[in-house]
Parts: C-alpha cells; structure tokens; sequence
C-alpha cells in the first residue's frame, strides 16, 4: 500500500510494527504464538470446568468464566493480526478492519474493568455479609451484573471508535504500532480531535478511575473484617477467597499505570528507543495478563483444580 499524498481519502493503514527491527520479529513471533496457545489452552479450560462442574455454578465461577472467555476475545481480536505482521513484508489494513479490530479491542478492555469491579463486590458480600449473600448474589442478579458489564463495554467501545472512523484521514497512513490502537490512529487524522479526546477522557474516569475506587473500598471493607475474625485460620481461608482476583486486579491495573504513568523522554535521540520500548510493553500487556490469569487462579484455587482434575480424567476415560 503506498502512502496517499496530502488531499487524498486514505483506504486503509500500514501498521509499523517491529518493521524496523527485522530481527526480532521471528523471535517475538514464536514467543507470542507460544503465549496465545497458552491463553487459549488455560482460559478454555476454565470456561469448560465452570460450565460442566455444579460444584463451580456459583456467582464466583460464573464471573471467572467470563473473565475467561473475555480474555480469549480480547487477545484474539489482536493477536493473529500480530503474528501476521511478523511474517508479512507488507503490513496493512483496510480501514473496515481497522475499525473492527479497535473496536474488539475497545469494547473488552472495557469491560474487564467493570467485570473485575462486580467481581470485587462479589468477595466484599461473600467476606463482609456471608448470611445475606445467597439472596444478594442471587443468579438473577449476577447474571444481570455480568450482562451491564458487557453492556457498559460494547456501548462505551461503539462511542469511541465511531468518534474516530468519523475522522476525515487524508495524509500519513502509518500507524506507529502493532494493531489500530486508538490513539496512534488519532494522531493521523486530518481534522480537530477534541471532541474524542474529551469522550476517551470520561471513558477513562468511567471505566478506569470508578472501578479502582471501586475496588479499592471494597477491599479496605474486606480486609477490615478479616482482621476482626478471631483465629488465624479463619483469617487465612477468608482471605485465600479473594487473593486471586486481588493479584489479578493488581497485574491488570499495575501494568495500566506503568504503561501510561511512565515519564516520557526528552532526549530526541532516544526516541526510537522509547518507541520500540513503548510498543513491546503495550504488546506483553495485551497476552501477559490473559495468559497469568487462568494460572493465578488454578494455583490459587483449590475448587478449580480439583475440577481441572476431574475433568481431565473424564476426558481421558473416554
């Protein structure tokens, strides 16, 4: 795909990649592939045990299943697109499949942050109010809690990406990453980009900043009752309940903040390097924690592999 010149409607986008480093991408193609099979073997599995385990049919379970399956579309509305880059000379786009794939991406970051935050409220019922948590987290309600945060993502994800299809592209198409990620698209676009800057602004407060003050108070409401409980026993299975989704909640929002909060250099002759830093760390972020998550709660969790267990020996008796 050539470069359109200034006044003509680009068609679609070349994405850079690690073009420059020509390299690295056979390296990086392995390791990531080996990653996504592990993705998708580990967040199946747990899909798989909390359907078809009854003892797994529990508010808990049935979030972590999503969590599971959201992972799985996550990484793959990206990743294939990924490895194809490594091994393609000509990387591109068509601009509907930029499109596509932003919005895939757009609508489950989104909605993990409000899935891990009803995951929060979950534990802080199940730990702060055991007697009412059958009739709080009925199925009734946390079905309908996972549908809002489907809901809440999808919706949030069509505002911003029709905000930025809408943008008139007429001058460089080439696209500093490794997928159409929204704010490298932004930056080639021919016309005003406030009003998206405004809207991805509120969608930051909305479904980054509420759900980890969200969190954040559930969690000190949780830790203060654990350490009212009298034995340590008790202490340590009530907190072996949620170290999970803590240490989940911790990599996910931890490596936003490194992401994002790291300074800039102001060296210019260190650019590139930053550049090429700044896309392997936003690459890792999109497989790393998909991949730790089913691993953080299988070792974590007693229930889920005694149901791995289970369900690997029925698979091997058949």
């Amino acid at each position: 795909m050539e470069r359109p010149n200034k006044t003509s409607p680009v068609a679609g986008f070349i994405l850079l990649g690690l073009s420059a480093h020509p390299k690295l991408e056979k390296m990086f193609f392995v390791l990531i592939l080996a990653m996504y099979l592990v993705i998708l073997l580990g967040n199946g599995v747990l899909i798989l045990v909390t359907i078809f385990d009854s003892h797994l049919h529990t508010p808990m379970y049935f979030f972590l299943g999503n969590l599971s399956f959201l992972d799985i579309c996550y990484t793959t509305s990206s990743v294939p697109l990924i490895l194809d880059s490594f091994l393609t000379p000509r990387k591109t786009i068509s601009f509907s499949a930029c499109a596509i794939q932003m919005f895939l991406s757009f609508a489950m970051g989104a909605t993990e942050c409000v899935l891990l935050s009803m995951m929060a409220f979950d534990r802080y019922v199940a730990i702060c109010n055991p007697l009412r948590y059958p009739v709080v987290m009925s199925k009734a309600a946390y079905v309908l809690m996972a549908i809002s945060s489907w809901g809440a993502g999808i919706t949030n994800s069509v505002v911003q990406t029709s905000l930025a299809m809408r943008l008139h592209f007429c001058g460089d198409n080439v696209i500093n990453h490794f997928t159409c990620e929204i704010l490298a698209v932004l930056k080639l676009a021919c016309a005003d980009i406030s009003i998206n800057v405004i809207s991805m602004v509120l969608a930051n407060v909305i479904f980054l900043g509420v759900p980890v003050l969200f969190i954040s108070f559930s969690y000190i409401f949780i830790l203060t009752t654990i350490l009212r409980i009298p034995s340590a026993e008790g202490r340590k299975k009530a907190f072996s309940t949620c170290s999970a989704h803590l240490t989940v909640v911790t990599i996910f929002y931890g490596t936003i903040l490194f992401m994002y909060g790291k300074p800039k250099s102001k060296d210019p002759l260190g650019a590139d390097k930053q550049d090429l830093e700044d896309k392997l760390i936003s690459l890792f972020y999109g497989v790393l924690t998909p991949m730790l998550n089913p691993i953080i709660y299988s070792l974590r969790n007693k229930d889920v592999k005694t149901a791995v267990k289970n369900l690997v020996a029925q698979k091997t008796l058949n």
